[in-house]
């Protein structure tokens, strides 16, 4: 038995799950198991593809101590649109959700990892701090689902964002189809158009 056949046998017989290369999301894309609205081929990567920040921005705005389990004391969503020269400010200390200018859907056999680009993380600017992307994200949506990201500055200066430029990487996986894909889990945020709060408050018994 040779590395290929043991590899496909240690595997149930399929021998393509791993890290996606550029190669393999182009075709994932045209076997439309992957669905990105827009595609643009210019943003693949080595193991990646990019996306790009859209416009929709939000901060969030304390009204004093959170306590997770009473969405009451949740932060308030505070729009945030661009200014006259089309950037959006982000303050220090503020959190900004801002959705992928792409949307994306992922088959029940893909899997994703998001994370923000070095040139952001060299500016002291962190870009996602919620990484996993679900398989069957988006699969519900005609038009598939926005990716939000959390936006934190880690300096004391005011940060100018400009939508529309590459601002993180989507990862994917091929995987085994999961038991209970993304579109029937509780929570569920791949039909929303915009950023939402956070629904933790609803895992929580009163």
């Amino acid at each position: 038995m040779n590395i290929l056949d043991l590899t496909r046998r240690l595997r149930g017989g399929r021998a393509d799950h791993g890290v996606l290369t550029d190669r393999e999301i182009v075709r994932a894309y045209e076997r439309r198991e992957l669905r990105v609205d827009p595609f643009d081929p210019e943003l693949l990567r080595p193991a990646a593809l990019s996306l790009r920040l859209g416009s929709a921005a939000a901060v969030l705005r304390p009204r004093g101590a959170i306590d997770v389990a009473w969405s009451d004391t949740h932060p308030q969503l505070e729009a945030r649109h661009p200014d006259a020269l089309g950037r959006l400010r982000l303050e220090p200390g503020e959190v900004m959700l801002a959705p992928t200018l792409e949307r994306v859907a992922l088959s029940p056999r893909l899997a994703g990892l998001i994370d923000g680009t070095s040139d952001y993380a060299r500016l002291g600017i962190s870009v996602v701090l919620s990484h996993q992307v679900s398989p069957g994200y988006g699969s519900d949506s005609p038009d598939g689902a926005i990716l939000t990201l959390e936006i934190v500055p880690r300096l004391t200066e005011t940060v100018y964002l400009r939508p529309g430029t590459r601002i993180s990487n989507l990862m994917l996986f091929h995987c085994r189809p999961a038991e209970r894909p993304y579109p029937v889990m509780p929570a569920n945020y791949s039909r929303d158009m915009l950023v939402r709060a956070s629904r933790v408050a609803e895992y929580h018994a009163d």
